[in-house]
């Protein structure tokens, strides 16, 4: 019988992928590309990592670590659809996956990466995959005491993947025996070396204290809170050879762990970042792709033809093409693609083609400029956007924001990235639990001083006082109340800049995560209003910018000051 060389068959798919003869994105290439520069880089005994050199066991035996594992996942069954029953035949991207994982070494033998990221579409066998990495890590890992789980927020999703690996270790007899499984309805264990396999949920469960070898987190996309990724992160930080896998699609919620988790992988794979302990691959389309083409579903389904077939995902994408309301799901489900709402408003990706980080105020000095100022208390963020004609092109602008926040409400938040962008310099905190104003009120007497203000835009509520005592400072304050007769031109005039990429921002992340948090409400006379789906979806920038553009659109005309269409921001 022939000896499945699975280290050559990943090398090759990563060359195939970056020469361009596997349809792939850019992540995709990237991460390919990475393997094989890690594979010119790190050679010679002086190298820190060797990858899947011949190992010797406890008892004396010889083996290479990624064929190892990949063996070992083909001699189980597959437990669903058309295949159940039969062997596993992994695919070449699977193979690539699996022996970059655990195929770099140390010179201890201990695995070079100790998290691995895979975002991936619905349908690409992404349970079955981790349910034969976790028998593997259970029984054939050669660690003594092993501690396996599969964790979720819910009990029900928490089992998907350990009820998988539960009903391939009861379709293999040979498995049990070799390695002494015992398989129970909610456990798994091995005798002989003390290991368990659990499924664990931050519902009902006690989730610290875990000393984890290997923590499976199926769709972390569905965390709401990142309790359980940090509790994995944490256990598994106790042991020396453990991994933490995370393998989930794409979803909605920009603020949370996921989205943070996938933002580290995408610029680690970019070579902002540096990290030999994190793999990551993200599966999805490119900038400018047609998602109505077959070629989109081959793009983004690594398993297409496999478990991924047009007969299923054409009518799918058919019905997308024709329902507005089934696009951001089809999107997100089967082509990868993040989305913040179900009838999200800003094209996310022109909005990202508009950056320019590149992009410094300070060149702007002296310039003309317009001030959007959306007000908070305490939850919401206080937003203040500056927009400037574009120096090049005409008709166009060019926004910079800022953000403010109390520190209570920063601790308090489940937004994991307000620390991060308070700590980059995006995000003012004030002290207490309601901001402090006089913050505001100094950055836009120091911002006046700077640039030709030509008007401050801003809601009426809360700002009563801020906007008589910048009147008295001689600041151009003009009130622009949220109403839809207020809001509808200067909206629609926004998404028509981004569309044709005449609006520059630096990339600025508080404000893309804005935008994405949109909704358009359109009425019946096709005017729209922007709004969120959930209180803990900030718009605040995205209206400070309408505010602002509706005074650089329209400088000389009155601003409509009440309306029957008061826009409420719920």
């Amino acid at each position: 019988m022939a000896v499945t060389n699975y280290a050559a068959m990943a090398k090759r798919y990563a060359e195939q992928v970056v020469a361009g003869e596997i349809l792939a994105c850019r992540w995709v290439q990237l991460a390919c590309q990475r393997q094989l520069n890690d594979l010119t880089r790190f050679k010679g005994k002086s190298s820190p990592y060797h990858f899947n050199p011949k190992l010797t066991d406890r008892d004396g035996r010889g083996f290479h670590p990624a064929d190892n594992l990949c063996a070992f996942i083909e001699r189980l069954p597959h437990v669903k659809g058309p295949l159940a029953g039969e062997p596993i035949s992994l695919e070449p991207w699977q193979v690539f996956i699996l022996s970059t994982v655990f195929g770099w070494v140390k010179d201890d033998g201990k695995r070079r990466f100790r998290r691995s990221y895979i975002e991936v579409p619905r349908g690409n066998a992404k349970s079955t995959l981790s349910s034969a990495v976790a028998l593997y890590m259970l029984a054939a890992d050669r660690e003594g005491g092993a501690e396996v789980y599969s964790l979720a927020t819910t009990r029900d999703q928490a089992r998907i993947v350990f009820g998988d690996a539960q009903t391939m270790a009861r379709r293999s007899p040979g498995f049990r025996s070799r390695f002494s499984v015992n398989v129970g309805a909610h456990n798994m264990n091995v005798l002989s070396s003390g290991s368990k396999f659990e499924a664990l949920s931050a519902e009902g469960s006690t989730l610290d204290g875990l000393n984890i070898h290997f923590g499976c987190v199926d769709e972390l996309h569905a965390h709401k809170t990142r309790t359980v990724y940090d509790v994995v992160e944490t256990g598994t930080g106790k042991r020396d050879n453990s991994l933490l896998w995370v393998i989930t699609t794409a979803g909605s919620n920009r603020s949370g762990i996921c989205y943070e988790v996938r933002t580290f992988v995408s610029k680690l794979l970019d070579g902002v970042f540096e990290d030999d302990s994190q793999f990551g691959i993200i599966y999805g389309l490119d900038d400018g792709d047609d998602w109505t083409s077959e070629n989109a579903l081959i793009k983004a389904n690594p398993n297409w033809g496999i478990s991924v077939r047009s007969e299923v995902l054409g009518p799918l994408q058919a019905k997308a093409m024709q329902l507005p309301s089934a696009v951001n799901n089809f999107k997100t489900k089967h082509l990868n693609e993040w989305v913040n709402a179900d009838t999200a408003w800003m094209d996310m990706r022109a909005w990202d083609s508009c950056g320019d980080s590149t992009l410094d105020i300070g060149a702007f000095t002296g310039q003309p400029c317009w001030i959007g100022l959306d007000l908070a208390s305490k939850t919401d963020i206080a937003a203040l956007v500056l927009v400037f004609p574009h120096p090049e092109v005409a008709d166009a602008y060019v926004v910079f924001g800022k953000y403010y926040l109390p520190e209570d409400t920063v601790a308090a938040a489940g937004n994991s990235q307000y620390d991060g962008w308070m700590r980059t310099g995006r995000l003012t905190v004030t002290p207490g639990n309601v901001i402090d104003f006089g913050w505001i009120e100094a950055d836009l007497l120091e911002l006046a001083s700077r640039f030709e203000v030509q008007a401050v835009a801003f809601d009426p509520f809360q700002a009563t006082q801020l906007s008589t005592r910048m009147l008295a400072e001689g600041l151009p304050m003009i009130e622009v109340r949220p109403t839809v007769l207020n809001f509808s031109e200067p909206m629609k005039t926004l998404e028509a800049l981004v569309l044709q990429k005449k609006l520059t921002h630096d990339g600025d992340p508080v404000l893309t995560w804005m935008a994405s948090n949109v909704v358009a409400h359109l009425d019946v006379k096709d005017n729209i209003y922007p709004r969120k789906e959930r209180a803990e979806n900030k718009i605040d920038g995205i209206v400070a910018l309408i505010m602002a553009l509706s005074r650089a659109i329209k400088p000389g005309e009155n601003v409509v000051l009440g309306s029957d269409y008061e826009l409420m921001l719920l």
